[in-house]
Protein backbone atom coordinates (compact mmCIF):
# COMPACT_ATOMS: atom_id res chain seq x y z
CA UNK A 1 0.00 0.00 0.00
CA UNK A 2 1.44 2.79 -1.33
CA UNK A 3 1.26 6.67 1.27
CA UNK A 4 -2.26 8.41 0.48
CA UNK A 5 -0.47 11.59 1.44
CA UNK A 6 2.74 13.29 2.57
CA UNK A 7 2.52 15.79 5.78
CA UNK A 8 5.76 17.49 6.63
CA UNK A 9 6.81 18.46 10.31
CA UNK A 10 9.66 20.26 12.02
CA UNK A 11 9.28 19.33 15.74
CA UNK A 12 8.35 15.21 16.82
CA UNK A 13 7.55 16.78 20.20
CA UNK A 14 5.14 20.00 19.66
CA UNK A 15 3.34 19.16 16.22
CA UNK A 16 -0.06 18.18 16.26
CA UNK A 17 -1.96 16.74 12.90
CA UNK A 18 -5.26 16.37 14.83
CA UNK A 19 -8.71 17.00 12.77
CA UNK A 20 -10.30 19.96 13.40
CA UNK A 21 -9.55 23.01 15.38
CA UNK A 22 -10.90 23.71 18.94
CA UNK A 23 -10.81 26.91 20.97
CA UNK A 24 -9.25 25.76 24.53
CA UNK A 25 -11.09 26.09 27.29
CA UNK A 26 -9.10 26.72 30.40
CA UNK A 27 -9.15 24.12 33.08
CA UNK A 28 -8.33 25.21 36.79
CA UNK A 29 -9.29 24.38 39.79
CA UNK A 30 -13.16 24.94 39.30
CA UNK A 31 -13.52 21.85 36.64
CA UNK A 32 -15.17 19.53 38.74
CA UNK A 33 -12.56 16.49 38.36
CA UNK A 34 -14.54 13.80 40.39
CA UNK A 35 -18.46 13.90 40.64
CA UNK A 36 -19.86 12.48 43.64
CA UNK A 37 -23.50 12.68 42.67
CA UNK A 38 -25.64 9.32 42.94
CA UNK A 39 -27.61 9.76 39.75
CA UNK A 40 -24.64 11.62 37.79
CA UNK A 41 -22.67 8.32 38.85
CA UNK A 42 -25.42 5.94 37.45
CA UNK A 43 -25.68 7.30 34.08
CA UNK A 44 -22.53 7.56 33.63
CA UNK A 45 -22.39 3.94 34.02
CA UNK A 46 -25.64 3.47 31.94
CA UNK A 47 -23.80 5.37 28.94
CA UNK A 48 -20.43 3.99 29.43
CA UNK A 49 -21.71 0.09 29.19
CA UNK A 50 -24.82 0.01 27.29
CA UNK A 51 -24.31 2.48 24.93
CA UNK A 52 -20.90 3.48 24.71
CA UNK A 53 -19.53 -0.11 24.69
CA UNK A 54 -21.28 -1.54 22.05
CA UNK A 55 -20.84 1.56 19.80
CA UNK A 56 -16.88 1.20 20.23
CA UNK A 57 -17.30 -2.37 19.65
CA UNK A 58 -18.66 -1.83 16.17
CA UNK A 59 -16.69 1.02 15.63
CA UNK A 60 -13.35 -0.76 16.48
CA UNK A 61 -14.27 -4.16 14.46
CA UNK A 62 -15.72 -2.75 11.00
CA UNK A 63 -14.32 0.87 11.07
CA UNK A 64 -10.80 0.78 12.55
CA UNK A 65 -10.00 -3.06 12.02
CA UNK A 66 -8.98 -3.60 15.88
CA UNK A 67 -7.29 -7.07 16.69
CA UNK A 68 -4.95 -7.67 19.86
CA UNK A 69 -1.99 -9.27 19.74
CA UNK A 70 -1.07 -10.19 23.87
CA UNK A 71 -4.26 -9.12 25.24
CA UNK A 72 -4.44 -12.06 28.06
CA UNK A 73 -1.56 -10.01 29.82
CA UNK A 74 -4.07 -7.65 31.22
CA UNK A 75 -5.49 -10.51 33.23
CA UNK A 76 -2.39 -10.40 35.14
CA UNK A 77 -3.56 -6.82 36.28
CA UNK A 78 -7.15 -7.02 35.82
CA UNK A 79 -7.79 -7.17 40.13
CA UNK A 80 -6.24 -4.04 40.83
CA UNK A 81 -5.57 -0.19 39.22
CA UNK A 82 -2.69 0.31 36.37
CA UNK A 83 -1.70 2.61 33.77
CA UNK A 84 -1.63 2.05 30.19
CA UNK A 85 0.39 3.74 27.48
CA UNK A 86 0.24 4.25 23.99
CA UNK A 87 0.93 5.57 20.91
CA UNK A 88 -1.43 8.65 19.62
CA UNK A 89 -2.19 7.88 15.91
CA UNK A 90 -5.95 8.53 15.33
CA UNK A 91 -8.54 10.92 16.75
CA UNK A 92 -10.56 7.46 17.72
CA UNK A 93 -7.56 6.45 19.93
CA UNK A 94 -10.16 7.32 22.88
CA UNK A 95 -11.89 4.18 21.95
CA UNK A 96 -9.01 1.76 22.03
CA UNK A 97 -7.99 1.49 25.98
CA UNK A 98 -11.83 0.81 27.03
CA UNK A 99 -12.31 -1.73 24.23
CA UNK A 100 -9.02 -3.12 24.74
CA UNK A 101 -9.39 -3.27 29.13
CA UNK A 102 -13.74 -3.93 29.14
CA UNK A 103 -14.80 -5.13 31.56
CA UNK A 104 -12.76 -2.67 33.82
CA UNK A 105 -13.65 0.76 33.38
CA UNK A 106 -10.68 3.26 32.15
CA UNK A 107 -9.82 6.89 32.21
CA UNK A 108 -7.90 8.74 30.12
CA UNK A 109 -5.71 11.68 30.90
CA UNK A 110 -6.99 14.11 28.47
CA UNK A 111 -5.91 17.30 26.73
CA UNK A 112 -8.10 20.57 27.86
CA UNK A 113 -9.72 20.33 24.44
CA UNK A 114 -11.70 17.29 24.96
CA UNK A 115 -13.45 19.18 27.63
CA UNK A 116 -14.18 22.34 25.59
CA UNK A 117 -16.86 22.17 23.77
CA UNK A 118 -20.59 22.33 25.32
CA UNK A 119 -22.74 19.40 26.10
CA UNK A 120 -19.81 17.21 24.37
CA UNK A 121 -18.03 17.87 27.20
CA UNK A 122 -20.40 16.55 29.59
CA UNK A 123 -20.30 13.07 27.84
CA UNK A 124 -16.53 13.04 27.26
CA UNK A 125 -15.91 13.43 31.02
CA UNK A 126 -18.97 10.70 31.91
CA UNK A 127 -16.73 8.38 29.47
CA UNK A 128 -14.04 9.18 31.82
CA UNK A 129 -11.64 11.65 30.25
CA UNK A 130 -9.32 13.53 32.94
CA UNK A 131 -8.57 16.75 31.77
CA UNK A 132 -4.96 18.22 32.10
CA UNK A 133 -5.04 21.69 34.04
CA UNK A 134 -3.98 24.34 32.03
CA UNK A 135 -1.80 25.69 35.14
CA UNK A 136 -1.54 25.12 38.93
CA UNK A 137 -4.68 25.82 40.21
CA UNK A 138 -6.42 23.01 38.92
CA UNK A 139 -3.65 20.18 39.68
CA UNK A 140 -4.61 19.62 42.89
CA UNK A 141 -8.19 18.39 42.31
CA UNK A 142 -6.57 16.40 38.87
CA UNK A 143 -3.89 14.30 40.94
CA UNK A 144 -6.89 13.67 43.91
CA UNK A 145 -9.14 12.24 40.51
CA UNK A 146 -6.33 10.21 38.94
CA UNK A 147 -5.30 8.57 42.49
CA UNK A 148 -9.06 7.94 43.09
CA UNK A 149 -9.38 6.12 39.73
CA UNK A 150 -6.19 4.01 40.78
CA UNK A 151 -7.69 2.99 43.96
CA UNK A 152 -10.92 1.98 42.81
CA UNK A 153 -8.84 -0.77 40.37
CA UNK A 154 -9.55 0.97 37.36
CA UNK A 155 -7.07 1.36 34.11
CA UNK A 156 -5.72 4.95 33.37
CA UNK A 157 -4.83 5.84 30.06
CA UNK A 158 -1.85 7.60 28.78
CA UNK A 159 -0.91 9.12 25.72
CA UNK A 160 2.83 9.84 25.90
CA UNK A 161 3.62 11.35 23.19
CA UNK A 162 0.71 13.97 23.53
CA UNK A 163 -0.27 14.86 20.34
CA UNK A 164 -1.67 13.60 17.40
CA UNK A 165 0.17 12.07 14.27
CA UNK A 166 -2.50 10.08 12.04
CA UNK A 167 -1.60 6.67 10.94
CA UNK A 168 2.49 7.05 11.85
CA UNK A 169 4.15 3.73 11.89
CA UNK A 170 6.96 5.61 14.45
CA UNK A 171 7.05 5.97 17.75
CA UNK A 172 8.34 9.74 18.69
CA UNK A 173 10.07 10.83 20.82
CA UNK A 174 8.16 11.82 24.87
CA UNK A 175 9.57 12.43 28.11
CA UNK A 176 9.58 10.48 31.67
CA UNK A 177 6.72 12.75 32.88
CA UNK A 178 3.43 11.05 32.95
CA UNK A 179 5.83 7.95 34.36
CA UNK A 180 5.68 9.86 37.98
CA UNK A 181 1.95 8.41 38.19
CA UNK A 182 2.99 4.08 38.28
CA UNK A 183 5.96 5.32 40.39
CA UNK A 184 3.93 7.25 42.93
CA UNK A 185 0.65 5.34 43.17
CA UNK A 186 3.16 1.87 43.23
CA UNK A 187 0.94 0.08 40.17
CA UNK A 188 2.14 -1.50 37.16
CA UNK A 189 2.55 0.36 33.81
CA UNK A 190 1.59 -1.79 30.52
CA UNK A 191 2.52 -0.62 27.20
CA UNK A 192 -0.47 -0.62 23.95
CA UNK A 193 1.41 -0.08 20.64
CA UNK A 194 -1.04 0.45 17.54
CA UNK A 195 0.86 -0.82 14.54
CA UNK A 196 -1.06 -0.69 10.97
CA UNK A 197 -1.69 -3.65 8.47
CA UNK A 198 -3.40 -4.52 5.37
CA UNK A 199 -6.76 -5.09 5.52
CA UNK A 200 -7.92 -8.43 3.45
CA UNK A 201 -11.46 -9.94 2.48
CA UNK A 202 -14.57 -7.60 2.55
CA UNK A 203 -13.18 -4.73 4.74
CA UNK A 204 -10.79 -3.58 2.32
CA UNK A 205 -13.48 -1.01 0.76
CA UNK A 206 -12.79 1.20 3.99
CA UNK A 207 -9.30 1.18 2.44
CA UNK A 208 -7.22 2.60 5.16
CA UNK A 209 -5.31 -0.17 6.99
CA UNK A 210 -6.28 -2.24 9.99
CA UNK A 211 -4.83 -1.31 13.12
CA UNK A 212 -2.98 -4.03 15.11
CA UNK A 213 -2.66 -3.56 19.16
CA UNK A 214 -0.11 -5.57 20.85
CA UNK A 215 0.28 -5.35 24.32
CA UNK A 216 3.69 -5.24 26.77
CA UNK A 217 4.33 -7.50 29.70
CA UNK A 218 3.43 -5.11 32.98
CA UNK A 219 6.43 -3.00 33.91
CA UNK A 220 7.07 -2.05 37.91
CA UNK A 221 8.86 0.97 38.71
CA UNK A 222 12.00 -0.31 40.54
CA UNK A 223 11.97 0.13 44.16
CA UNK A 224 15.63 0.12 44.40
CA UNK A 225 16.33 3.44 42.31
CA UNK A 226 15.27 6.73 43.83
CA UNK A 227 11.17 7.82 42.40
CA UNK A 228 13.37 10.02 39.36
CA UNK A 229 15.57 7.44 38.17
CA UNK A 230 12.67 4.79 38.71
CA UNK A 231 10.41 7.27 36.81
CA UNK A 232 13.18 7.44 33.66
CA UNK A 233 13.57 3.62 33.91
CA UNK A 234 10.09 2.75 33.48
CA UNK A 235 9.90 5.18 30.39
CA UNK A 236 13.11 4.05 28.86
CA UNK A 237 11.15 0.13 29.35
CA UNK A 238 7.60 1.57 27.76
CA UNK A 239 9.71 3.37 25.24
CA UNK A 240 11.76 0.35 23.66
CA UNK A 241 9.29 -2.22 24.15
CA UNK A 242 6.61 0.40 21.64
CA UNK A 243 10.10 1.09 19.35
CA UNK A 244 10.74 -2.44 19.23
CA UNK A 245 7.07 -3.54 18.26
CA UNK A 246 6.41 -0.43 16.20
CA UNK A 247 9.71 -1.78 13.96
CA UNK A 248 8.95 -5.25 14.27
CA UNK A 249 5.60 -5.69 13.03
CA UNK A 250 3.48 -5.23 9.81
CA UNK A 251 3.20 -1.27 10.02
CA UNK A 252 1.73 0.19 6.66
CA UNK A 253 2.92 3.37 5.64
CA UNK A 254 -0.86 5.18 5.05
CA UNK A 255 0.87 8.63 5.75
CA UNK A 256 4.22 9.47 4.79
CA UNK A 257 6.11 12.31 7.15
CA UNK A 258 8.81 14.06 6.03
CA UNK A 259 11.06 15.56 8.14
CA UNK A 260 11.46 20.11 7.44
CA UNK A 261 14.21 21.48 8.16
CA UNK A 262 13.95 24.76 10.38
CA UNK A 263 14.04 28.09 8.04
Amino acid sequence: MRAKRVIYYTDPINDDFATGKIKTKTVDATHKFVNRNIIWNVSAMILYYLVAAPLILMISKFYLGVKFENRAVLKQVRRGGYFLYGNHTRDLDAFLPALSAFPKRVHIIAHANAVSTPILKHIVVMLGAIPVPSGTSGMKGFLEAVDLRIKEKRCVAIYPEAHIWPFYTGIRPFTETSFWYPVKMRVPAVAMVVTYRRRAGVFRIFKKPGMTITFSEPFFADDKLSPKRAQKKLRDEVYCFMTKISSEKENIEYIKYVRRPHE
